[in-house]
Protein backbone atom coordinates (compact mmCIF):
# COMPACT_ATOMS: atom_id res chain seq x y z
CA UNK A 1 0.00 0.00 0.00
CA UNK A 2 0.98 3.50 -0.81
CA UNK A 3 1.72 5.85 2.13
CA UNK A 4 -0.49 8.98 0.09
CA UNK A 5 -3.57 6.77 0.28
CA UNK A 6 -3.64 7.57 4.22
CA UNK A 7 -3.21 11.74 3.87
CA UNK A 8 -6.03 13.77 4.63
CA UNK A 9 -6.55 17.48 4.62
CA UNK A 10 -6.54 18.75 7.88
CA UNK A 11 -7.05 23.08 8.23
CA UNK A 12 -4.71 24.29 11.16
CA UNK A 13 -7.76 25.55 13.24
CA UNK A 14 -8.72 22.28 13.86
CA UNK A 15 -5.52 21.47 15.31
CA UNK A 16 -6.72 21.69 18.86
CA UNK A 17 -3.73 23.89 21.18
CA UNK A 18 -5.35 23.51 24.21
CA UNK A 19 -7.34 21.29 26.29
CA UNK A 20 -11.11 22.04 27.19
CA UNK A 21 -11.71 23.04 30.04
CA UNK A 22 -12.82 20.25 32.11
CA UNK A 23 -11.80 16.91 31.28
CA UNK A 24 -14.05 15.05 29.50
CA UNK A 25 -15.81 18.16 27.91
CA UNK A 26 -14.91 16.18 24.55
CA UNK A 27 -17.05 15.36 21.56
CA UNK A 28 -17.08 11.63 20.67
CA UNK A 29 -17.22 10.27 17.43
CA UNK A 30 -19.03 6.78 17.73
CA UNK A 31 -18.15 4.82 14.25
CA UNK A 32 -20.38 1.45 14.02
CA UNK A 33 -21.82 -1.16 11.52
CA UNK A 34 -20.90 1.46 8.72
CA UNK A 35 -22.29 4.14 10.92
CA UNK A 36 -21.11 7.48 12.31
CA UNK A 37 -23.04 9.24 15.62
CA UNK A 38 -22.13 12.37 16.84
CA UNK A 39 -21.69 12.45 20.31
CA UNK A 40 -20.14 13.45 23.76
CA UNK A 41 -17.56 12.03 25.55
CA UNK A 42 -19.92 12.07 28.87
CA UNK A 43 -22.40 9.42 26.76
CA UNK A 44 -19.32 6.84 26.82
CA UNK A 45 -20.69 5.66 29.83
CA UNK A 46 -24.21 4.65 27.56
CA UNK A 47 -22.29 3.29 25.31
CA UNK A 48 -19.83 0.50 27.23
CA UNK A 49 -21.48 -2.31 28.74
CA UNK A 50 -22.07 -4.38 31.81
CA UNK A 51 -19.19 -6.85 31.87
CA UNK A 52 -16.94 -5.27 29.31
CA UNK A 53 -13.24 -4.41 30.29
CA UNK A 54 -11.71 -0.91 29.71
CA UNK A 55 -7.48 -1.19 28.90
CA UNK A 56 -6.01 1.67 30.21
CA UNK A 57 -2.24 2.90 29.73
CA UNK A 58 -0.65 3.94 33.16
CA UNK A 59 2.45 5.26 31.63
CA UNK A 60 3.83 8.63 32.72
CA UNK A 61 4.98 11.95 30.86
CA UNK A 62 8.45 12.76 32.37
CA UNK A 63 10.06 15.73 32.12
CA UNK A 64 11.88 15.18 28.47
CA UNK A 65 12.73 18.26 27.30
CA UNK A 66 16.14 19.88 28.27
CA UNK A 67 18.53 22.66 27.00
CA UNK A 68 21.70 23.82 27.56
CA UNK A 69 25.08 24.25 25.48
CA UNK A 70 28.00 21.82 24.50
CA UNK A 71 31.95 22.75 25.74
CA UNK A 72 32.32 24.53 22.76
CA UNK A 73 29.53 26.85 23.91
CA UNK A 74 27.18 26.08 21.20
CA UNK A 75 23.72 25.96 21.76
CA UNK A 76 21.78 22.39 22.20
CA UNK A 77 18.70 20.71 22.74
CA UNK A 78 18.17 17.54 24.09
CA UNK A 79 14.90 15.79 23.51
CA UNK A 80 14.91 12.26 25.61
CA UNK A 81 13.19 9.41 24.41
CA UNK A 82 13.75 6.28 26.91
CA UNK A 83 15.36 5.90 30.16
CA UNK A 84 17.66 3.06 29.79
CA UNK A 85 18.78 2.42 33.68
CA UNK A 86 19.28 4.87 36.75
CA UNK A 87 21.54 6.89 34.80
CA UNK A 88 21.79 6.35 31.03
CA UNK A 89 19.29 7.72 28.40
CA UNK A 90 18.66 7.79 24.72
CA UNK A 91 18.05 11.29 23.35
CA UNK A 92 17.80 13.43 20.55
CA UNK A 93 20.52 16.32 20.23
CA UNK A 94 19.48 19.26 18.30
CA UNK A 95 23.11 21.67 17.60
CA UNK A 96 24.59 23.38 15.04
CA UNK A 97 26.79 19.97 14.89
CA UNK A 98 26.76 17.05 16.50
CA UNK A 99 28.18 16.56 19.96
CA UNK A 100 30.96 13.90 19.83
CA UNK A 101 31.56 10.93 22.35
CA UNK A 102 33.59 11.54 25.07
CA UNK A 103 32.55 15.43 25.26
CA UNK A 104 30.12 16.83 27.89
CA UNK A 105 26.78 19.32 27.40
CA UNK A 106 25.85 21.48 30.10
CA UNK A 107 21.85 21.51 30.37
CA UNK A 108 19.63 23.77 32.99
CA UNK A 109 16.69 24.34 34.69
CA UNK A 110 14.23 26.69 32.75
CA UNK A 111 15.10 26.09 29.70
CA UNK A 112 18.08 29.03 30.58
CA UNK A 113 21.94 28.37 29.13
CA UNK A 114 24.70 27.14 30.65
CA UNK A 115 28.24 27.97 30.48
CA UNK A 116 30.91 26.03 30.53
CA UNK A 117 32.74 24.72 33.30
CA UNK A 118 36.08 23.19 34.56
CA UNK A 119 38.32 22.27 31.50
CA UNK A 120 37.45 18.47 32.20
CA UNK A 121 34.03 19.74 30.23
CA UNK A 122 32.27 18.90 33.93
CA UNK A 123 30.85 21.90 35.51
CA UNK A 124 32.13 24.09 38.38
CA UNK A 125 30.47 22.60 41.59
CA UNK A 126 27.82 25.36 42.60
CA UNK A 127 27.68 26.40 39.01
CA UNK A 128 24.11 25.09 38.77
CA UNK A 129 24.60 22.84 35.37
CA UNK A 130 23.83 19.75 35.36
CA UNK A 131 26.98 17.77 33.38
CA UNK A 132 25.96 14.63 30.72
CA UNK A 133 28.21 12.82 29.22
CA UNK A 134 28.06 11.58 25.29
CA UNK A 135 28.74 7.89 25.49
CA UNK A 136 28.00 7.85 21.95
CA UNK A 137 25.34 7.61 18.79
CA UNK A 138 22.86 4.68 18.40
CA UNK A 139 21.40 5.96 14.84
CA UNK A 140 19.11 8.60 15.26
CA UNK A 141 19.90 8.50 18.97
CA UNK A 142 22.51 9.49 21.09
CA UNK A 143 23.47 7.54 24.80
CA UNK A 144 23.82 10.05 27.21
CA UNK A 145 24.98 9.42 30.72
CA UNK A 146 24.60 12.00 33.85
CA UNK A 147 27.13 12.02 35.94
CA UNK A 148 26.00 13.72 39.48
CA UNK A 149 25.12 10.26 40.47
CA UNK A 150 21.52 11.00 41.00
CA UNK A 151 18.61 8.58 39.71
CA UNK A 152 17.94 10.43 36.41
CA UNK A 153 14.45 10.72 36.44
CA UNK A 154 14.70 12.78 39.59
CA UNK A 155 17.20 14.95 37.15
CA UNK A 156 14.71 14.89 34.63
CA UNK A 157 11.67 16.66 36.96
CA UNK A 158 14.19 19.03 38.62
CA UNK A 159 16.07 20.60 35.11
CA UNK A 160 13.47 19.10 32.21
CA UNK A 161 10.30 20.90 30.66
CA UNK A 162 7.11 19.01 29.68
CA UNK A 163 7.80 17.64 26.20
CA UNK A 164 4.69 18.97 24.35
CA UNK A 165 3.90 17.59 20.63
CA UNK A 166 5.27 19.45 17.66
CA UNK A 167 1.97 20.74 16.08
CA UNK A 168 1.20 22.64 19.90
CA UNK A 169 2.99 25.81 19.07
CA UNK A 170 3.21 27.21 22.81
CA UNK A 171 5.66 26.44 25.48
CA UNK A 172 4.37 24.16 28.27
CA UNK A 173 2.81 26.06 30.66
CA UNK A 174 1.35 25.40 34.69
CA UNK A 175 -2.03 23.69 32.72
CA UNK A 176 -0.51 21.45 30.65
CA UNK A 177 1.37 20.17 33.51
CA UNK A 178 -1.48 19.28 34.98
CA UNK A 179 -3.74 18.20 31.71
CA UNK A 180 -0.65 16.53 29.47
CA UNK A 181 -0.96 13.61 32.39
CA UNK A 182 -3.74 11.13 32.59
CA UNK A 183 -5.57 10.93 36.26
CA UNK A 184 -4.23 7.39 36.36
CA UNK A 185 -0.52 8.25 35.45
CA UNK A 186 1.89 6.01 37.48
CA UNK A 187 5.00 4.44 35.80
CA UNK A 188 7.25 7.21 34.94
CA UNK A 189 8.77 6.88 30.89
CA UNK A 190 6.86 8.37 28.50
CA UNK A 191 7.86 11.46 26.57
CA UNK A 192 4.47 11.65 25.02
CA UNK A 193 0.89 11.66 26.65
CA UNK A 194 -1.16 8.50 25.89
CA UNK A 195 -3.80 11.06 24.76
CA UNK A 196 -7.10 9.24 24.52
CA UNK A 197 -6.66 8.89 28.26
CA UNK A 198 -6.78 12.61 28.55
CA UNK A 199 -10.60 12.67 28.53
CA UNK A 200 -10.98 10.44 31.90
CA UNK A 201 -11.66 12.23 35.19
CA UNK A 202 -11.89 10.20 38.35
CA UNK A 203 -15.71 10.89 38.49
CA UNK A 204 -15.98 8.91 35.07
CA UNK A 205 -13.89 6.43 36.04
CA UNK A 206 -16.01 5.76 38.86
CA UNK A 207 -18.93 5.92 37.18
CA UNK A 208 -17.33 3.14 34.74
CA UNK A 209 -17.10 0.61 37.94
CA UNK A 210 -20.26 1.30 39.24
CA UNK A 211 -21.65 0.36 36.06
CA UNK A 212 -19.61 -3.06 36.26
CA UNK A 213 -17.04 -2.37 33.93
CA UNK A 214 -13.50 -3.86 34.54
CA UNK A 215 -10.40 -1.47 35.00
CA UNK A 216 -7.16 -2.70 33.79
CA UNK A 217 -3.99 -1.49 33.01
CA UNK A 218 -1.05 -1.86 30.90
CA UNK A 219 2.18 0.40 30.54
CA UNK A 220 3.66 1.41 27.02
CA UNK A 221 6.74 4.42 27.38
CA UNK A 222 5.57 6.17 24.52
CA UNK A 223 8.10 7.49 22.32
CA UNK A 224 8.86 10.79 20.51
CA UNK A 225 8.71 8.64 17.25
CA UNK A 226 4.98 8.26 17.75
CA UNK A 227 4.41 11.74 16.09
CA UNK A 228 6.73 10.83 13.07
CA UNK A 229 5.03 10.64 9.87
CA UNK A 230 5.34 7.55 7.46
CA UNK A 231 8.39 8.81 4.88
CA UNK A 232 8.96 5.89 2.94
CA UNK A 233 6.81 6.21 -0.47
CA UNK A 234 5.26 2.87 0.72
CA UNK A 235 4.19 1.75 3.88
CA UNK A 236 6.19 -1.70 4.02
CA UNK A 237 9.27 0.34 3.54
CA UNK A 238 8.87 1.64 7.31
CA UNK A 239 10.68 1.23 9.84
CA UNK A 240 8.88 1.27 13.16
CA UNK A 241 10.04 2.64 16.34
CA UNK A 242 10.54 0.16 19.26
CA UNK A 243 8.77 1.10 22.73
CA UNK A 244 9.16 -0.64 25.78
CA UNK A 245 5.24 -2.11 27.42
CA UNK A 246 4.56 -4.39 30.40
CA UNK A 247 1.09 -6.19 30.95
CA UNK A 248 0.53 -7.72 34.12
CA UNK A 249 -0.82 -10.87 35.25
CA UNK A 250 -3.88 -9.14 37.08
CA UNK A 251 -4.93 -7.40 33.18
CA UNK A 252 -4.49 -11.07 31.53
CA UNK A 253 -6.96 -12.38 34.69
CA UNK A 254 -9.47 -9.63 33.78
CA UNK A 255 -9.50 -10.25 30.11
CA UNK A 256 -9.66 -13.84 30.37
CA UNK A 257 -12.98 -13.21 33.00
CA UNK A 258 -14.25 -10.87 30.48
CA UNK A 259 -13.97 -12.96 27.65
CA UNK A 260 -15.94 -16.27 29.56
CA UNK A 261 -18.36 -14.05 30.24
CA UNK A 262 -19.30 -12.70 26.96
CA UNK A 263 -17.71 -9.02 27.60
CA UNK A 264 -16.06 -6.94 25.28
CA UNK A 265 -12.11 -5.62 25.52
CA UNK A 266 -12.05 -2.03 25.38
CA UNK A 267 -8.68 -0.48 24.56
CA UNK A 268 -7.92 3.18 25.59
CA UNK A 269 -5.47 4.59 23.12
CA UNK A 270 -3.62 3.11 20.28
CA UNK A 271 -0.51 2.38 22.98
CA UNK A 272 -2.84 0.11 25.22
CA UNK A 273 -3.92 -1.97 21.50
CA UNK A 274 -0.25 -2.21 20.34
CA UNK A 275 0.83 -3.36 24.44
CA UNK A 276 -1.74 -6.05 23.91
CA UNK A 277 -1.91 -7.17 20.59
CA UNK A 278 2.02 -7.36 21.12
CA UNK A 279 1.56 -9.55 24.12
CA UNK A 280 -0.33 -11.97 22.24
CA UNK A 281 1.46 -12.50 19.13
CA UNK A 282 1.98 -15.87 20.02
CA UNK A 283 -1.58 -16.66 19.91
CA UNK A 284 -2.14 -16.02 23.24
CA UNK A 285 -2.45 -13.00 25.80
CA UNK A 286 0.89 -13.74 28.09
CA UNK A 287 2.32 -10.59 30.98
CA UNK A 288 5.32 -9.87 31.19
CA UNK A 289 7.27 -6.68 29.98
CA UNK A 290 8.68 -6.49 26.39
CA UNK A 291 9.85 -4.47 23.63
CA UNK A 292 7.67 -3.79 21.10
CA UNK A 293 7.94 -2.68 17.36
CA UNK A 294 4.46 -3.67 16.17
CA UNK A 295 3.08 -1.75 12.85
CA UNK A 296 -0.50 -2.34 12.38
CA UNK A 297 -1.79 -1.75 9.18
CA UNK A 298 -4.64 -3.28 7.26
CA UNK A 299 -5.15 -6.69 6.88
CA UNK A 300 -3.72 -7.17 10.39
CA UNK A 301 -5.75 -9.79 12.37
CA UNK A 302 -6.55 -8.42 15.99
CA UNK A 303 -6.37 -11.18 18.68
CA UNK A 304 -7.60 -9.25 21.48
CA UNK A 305 -8.88 -5.82 21.18
CA UNK A 306 -12.64 -5.68 20.24
CA UNK A 307 -13.35 -1.91 20.83
CA UNK A 308 -11.03 1.23 20.55
CA UNK A 309 -11.65 4.74 21.86
CA UNK A 310 -8.86 7.01 20.21
CA UNK A 311 -8.33 10.19 19.50
CA UNK A 312 -7.60 11.31 15.57
CA UNK A 313 -4.25 11.31 14.09
CA UNK A 314 -1.40 12.72 11.86
CA UNK A 315 -1.93 12.11 8.33
CA UNK A 316 0.40 9.37 7.29
CA UNK A 317 0.97 8.51 10.48
CA UNK A 318 1.45 4.76 11.81
CA UNK A 319 -1.47 5.97 13.71
CA UNK A 320 -3.39 6.32 11.19
CA UNK A 321 -2.91 2.73 9.50
CA UNK A 322 -3.42 1.46 12.90
CA UNK A 323 -6.95 2.72 12.75
CA UNK A 324 -7.74 1.87 9.49
CA UNK A 325 -6.73 -1.90 10.06
CA UNK A 326 -8.86 -1.65 13.23
CA UNK A 327 -12.30 -0.11 11.78
CA UNK A 328 -12.08 -0.56 8.15
CA UNK A 329 -9.74 1.78 6.01
CA UNK A 330 -12.79 2.80 3.66
CA UNK A 331 -15.11 3.22 6.46
CA UNK A 332 -12.38 5.34 8.86
CA UNK A 333 -11.52 7.20 5.94
CA UNK A 334 -14.84 8.48 5.82
CA UNK A 335 -14.74 9.04 9.27
CA UNK A 336 -11.87 11.78 9.50
CA UNK A 337 -13.63 13.54 6.44
CA UNK A 338 -16.76 13.38 7.78
CA UNK A 339 -14.83 14.61 11.40
CA UNK A 340 -13.55 17.61 9.65
CA UNK A 341 -16.21 18.59 8.13
CA UNK A 342 -17.73 18.53 11.20
CA UNK A 343 -15.03 20.71 12.38
CA UNK A 344 -14.28 18.04 15.73
CA UNK A 345 -10.82 19.32 17.16
CA UNK A 346 -7.53 17.00 16.25
CA UNK A 347 -4.35 15.25 18.04
CA UNK A 348 -3.28 15.30 21.15
CA UNK A 349 -5.79 18.21 23.48
CA UNK A 350 -9.03 16.79 20.84
CA UNK A 351 -11.86 15.04 20.61
CA UNK A 352 -12.40 10.84 20.75
CA UNK A 353 -13.72 8.35 18.18
CA UNK A 354 -15.01 5.21 19.92
CA UNK A 355 -14.27 2.37 17.12
CA UNK A 356 -16.19 -0.85 16.96
CA UNK A 357 -13.89 -3.96 15.22
CA UNK A 358 -14.58 -4.37 11.74
CA UNK A 359 -15.15 -7.96 11.41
Amino acid sequence: MRTDEFDFVLPERLIAQHPPEQRGASRLLYAHDGVLENRRFAELLQLVRLGDVLVLNDTRVINARLFGSKESGGKVEVLVERVLNEHEVLAQVRASHAPKAGSFLHLAAEGSLCSSGASTGVPLAGAGALPVEVLGRNGEFFRLRFVSGEDVLDLLERYGQLPLPPYITHAADDEDEQRYQTVFARQAGAVAAPTAGLHFDEAMLQALRDKGVRLAYVTLHVGAGTFQPVRAEHIHEHAMHSERYEIPQATVDAIAQTRNAGGRVIAVGTTSLRALESAAMGGKLVAGESETNIFIIPGYRFNVVDVLLTNFHLPKSTLLMLVCAFGGMNEMLAAYRHAVENEYRFFSYGDAMLIERKP
